[in-house]
């Protein structure tokens, strides 16, 4: 497992992208994977940065751990606690027009990935996403 420590701030969002698609690029990824990666990536870290510690400031830690043809991400914040995966899903079948604001994005990466995981714990929010990283 590596792992990157860094200010939960959106303009650290490129380095946490280089970081995770560095070692996605040397287990051989597909393409198709690593593009719903950093799509998940993007949301998650862009929500912790915005979110997690408003109005202060704080640090995110992201770790990378291979397992078979599996990936996991995981995001460690001690911002304030909260699980994205108890949100309800919007109804997409709506306009966009009709559906509430927010969600969206949360919605897609749970559609995205194979596992998505929350728990607090130690004061800690650990975010977890898994991806097959190589086309079935």
């Amino acid at each position: 497992m590596t792992e990157l420590t860094l200010a939960a701030k959106t303009e650290n969002l490129d380095e946490v992208l280089d970081f995770v698609n560095e070692q996605l690029e040397a287990q051989g990824c597909s393409m198709r994977a690593q593009l719903e990666l950093d799509i998940a990536i993007e949301e998650l870290f862009v929500n912790i940065a915005n979110y997690a510690y408003m109005p202060e400031e704080g640090s995110v830690t992201i770790q990378v751990a291979f397992r078979d043809d599996m990936v996991s991400v995981i995001f460690i914040d001690g911002g304030t606690p909260y699980n994205p995966w108890d949100r309800p899903d919007p109804d997409v079948s709506l306009s966009a027009e009709e559906r509430q604001i927010g969600g969206l994005g949360v919605y897609m990466v749970k559609k995205s990935m194979n596992h998505v995981d929350y728990i607090h714990q130690d004061g800690k929010n650990i975010l977890t996403i898994q991806k097959q990283i190589q086309e079935a």
